[in-house]
C-alpha cells in the first residue's frame, strides 16, 4: 500500500533536515565576525606551571592563562594576562600556521623513544577552519617554530608573574630574578618582552628598590620597547 503523499513529503523533509543538521554540525563554530585565532596549550605535570595556554588573535591581541604556584611554596592559583603582540610576531605566527596547513594531517612525529616533554595542543580557528592537533614532538618545521616561540613567550610571562610577586612580597629577590631574565634574553630564549613592561616599569618607579635592580629592569624594559639590543640581536 502506497504511503499518503503528505506523509511521504514529511518524511522527505525530515530526512533533508537531518542531512542539513549533520552538515551543519561539521562546520566551524567560529564567529565570522571575530578575528582568526591560534592557541597553544601545554600540559606537563613535571613543569611549573604544569599547564598554560596562549591565544593570539589576528588583530594582535593575546591572552595568557596558567594554573600553578607563582613561586615554590606558594599556593596554586589561576593567572591571566592580556597584552598586544608586535606586528612582526602576529605575521610570523600566522604564517607558520599556514605553512603547517592549519594543523591538519599528521602533526606528531610518533616517535615514542623521545623523552616526554608534555602534551602540546595547537588550535587554529577562523570562519573556515576549526582544527586542533595534539603532539609531543613534531617533525614539521613550522610546528617546531611555533612550539619554541610560544614556550619562549610563556617563559617571559612567567618572569612577569614572578617579578610582580617579588616586588610585592620579597623585593630582595628581584635582582636575582632579573639577572636570570637578562641571561635568557642574551641567549634569545625569551620573546615579547613588551608583554611585561608594566611590571618592569613598576620596579623602575619604586625608590625603595635598590638602584642596580631598577637599572636592570630599565634595560629590559628598553629592550622590550625595541630601543636596545643584546648580543647583536634586536630582542622583541
Amino acid at each position: 500500500m502506497r504511503a499518503p503523499r503528505v506523509v511521504t513529503t514529511l518524511i522527505a523533509a525530515l530526512a533533508f533536515a537531518g542531512i542539513s543538521f549533520a552538515f551543519a554540525g561539521q562546520q566551524p563554530n567560529h564567529d565570522p565576525a571575530l578575528p582568526a585565532t591560534i592557541t597553544f596549550k601545554l600540559d606537563f605535570p613535571q613543569s611549573d606551571p604544569q599547564d598554560y595556554s596562549i591565544t593570539i588573535y589576528a588583530n594582535g591581541h593575546a591572552r595568557y592563562e596558567c594554573t600553578g604556584p607563582v613561586v615554590p611554596g606558594s599556593e596554586s592559583e589561576t593567572y591571566r594576562s592580556e597584552f598586544e603582540v608586535t606586528p612582526q610576531t602576529r605575521e610570523k605566527v600566522f604564517e607558520w600556521a599556514k605553512q603547517a596547513r592549519y594543523f591538519t594531517g599528521k602533526i606528531d612525529s610518533g616517535n615514542r623513544r623521545l623523552a616526554f616533554t608534555g602534551t602540546k595542543i595547537l588550535t587554529y580557528e577562523d570562519a573556515e577552519h576549526d582544527n586542533t592537533a595534539r603532539y609531543d614532538y613534531s617533525n614539521l618545521a613550522p610546528v617546531r617554530d611555533l612550539t619554541d616561540f610560544f614556550q619562549g613567550m610563556a617563559a617571559t610571562l612567567e618572569y612577569g608573574r614572578r617579578l610582580a610577586y617579588y616586588h610585592r612580597y620579597q623585593k630582595l629577590a628581584l635582582d636575582d630574578e632579573l639577572k636570570q631574565m637578562e641571561d635568557q634574553v642574551k641567549n634569545n630564549e625569551l620573546n615579547e618582552l613588551q608583554s611585561v613592561t608594566s611590571v618592569l616599569q613598576d620596579i623602575v618607579n619604586d625608590s625603595s628598590v635598590i638602584n642596580v635592580t631598577r637599572a636592570r629592569a630599565q634595560e629590559l624594559m628598553q629592550i622590550g620597547n625595541g630601543s636596545s639590543t643584546v648580543a647583536g640581536h634586536n630582542v622583541r
